[in-house]
């Protein structure tokens, strides 16, 4: 069942955090065309004002610009809230490996202020971005909830404290939590710009710039590209999730898996480029492979994304053109 087909009640506020950015952009963009209300916190450090203006004269649709790392803050954007959807967050293995103690303020501590707003005003439930990152050294393919190795980075920390916070709130306040895995996800207004892009839409820009891209190591890695689409359907399905999941986390993929250089020939050959990659050094903290199983996620969470990496890298292109 897509997610087009779940109903709330008519008066449902959500509240996406980190609204302005990639995800939840997307996120805030699908509960408005459900016909439902939703509330953006953000406060444009990664997120993007050009992603929200979309929205910005519907009249299901309200904007804070705000911090996580606020509880203030955090406690006004929660009022009348029934589904928080957490998104705010910064990414980035290699920024995390620059800046630990700015990452342990604004994706802990901000996901903690996050919880405790949402106990406080008594919301149904919290749905939080998590990551395949948790998964750190541990080699088994694919990667399945209950098995993870040694942590990699401070990102994958912050991600991995935020389930565990998660936990608790579940555990001794009754907050109902739901964790989602997300695994490498790509798709329309996804920022290509700056030295932490993500790797497909940063390549679909310097290809259609007619630069070479490097790919860090041999391009023999592996990842599990996760379409928007399948995102959403997560996010908004785990709202419905019974309350015996509480506490839980559930990997969010595809459950495919493409080599980095493989990726890079499909982008090629879409846009009609033939022009070869620059091969640089691995990237200290990166995973090496990833692919996800979502057994769980399918079984528990009614999850069954639509979108291959196929379907969606070519949707992708196709934005990223008219967009550029």
């Amino acid at each position: 069942m897509s997610y087009k087909n779940l109903i709330f009640p008519s008066e449902t506020l959500f509240l996406v955090t980190g609204g302005a950015g990639f995800i939840g952009s997307n996120l805030c963009e699908a509960i408005l065309n459900l016909g439902y209300k939703v509330r953006c916190l953000d406060d444009l450090s990664t997120g993007k004002q050009e992603n929200v203006d979309l929205f910005i004269d519907h009249p299901n649709y309200s904007f804070i610009k705000g911090d996580v790392k606020d509880l203030d803050t955090c406690m006004k954007a929660c009022e009348g809230v029934d589904y928080v959807l957490h998104q705010a967050a910064w990414g980035s293995v290699p920024r995390s490996l620059e800046q630990p103690l700015f990452y342990s303020l604004n994706n802990i501590q901000g996901t903690l202020n996050m919880l405790e707003a949402a106990r406080q005003n008594r919301v149904k439930k919290f749905v939080y971005a998590s990551s395949s990152s948790v998964y750190g050294d541990e080699e088994h393919l694919p990667k399945t909830e209950g098995v993870e190795g040694n942590l990699l980075s401070p990102y994958a920390l912050t991600k991995r404290c935020e389930e565990e916070w998660a936990k608790q709130y579940t555990k001794h306040y009754g907050l109902e939590t739901i964790g989602l895995r997300y695994f490498n996800v790509f798709g329309r207004r996804q920022d290509p710009n700056g030295a932490y892009a993500a790797v497909i839409p940063k390549f679909i820009k310097q290809l259609l710039n007619n630069e070479r891209p490097t790919i860090n190591g041999d391009g023999k890695q592996s990842r599990d590209f996760t379409y928007i689409e399948n995102v959403v359907e997560a996010n908004l399905k785990a709202c419905t999730a019974p309350s015996n999941l509480s506490g839980e986390a559930f990997n969010i993929a595809y459950g495919g898996r493409e080599y980095l250089i493989d990726m890079y020939y499909v982008l090629t050959k879409a846009l009609g480029k033939t022009i070869e990659p620059i091969f640089g050094p691995e990237r200290k903290g990166d995973i090496k492979h990833s692919n996800a199983d979502i057994s769980k996620a399918k079984k528990y969470l009614g999850y069954e994304p639509e979108w291959s990496f196929e379907k969606g890298i070519h949707e992708a292109i196709e934005w990223y053109k008219a967009n550029m």
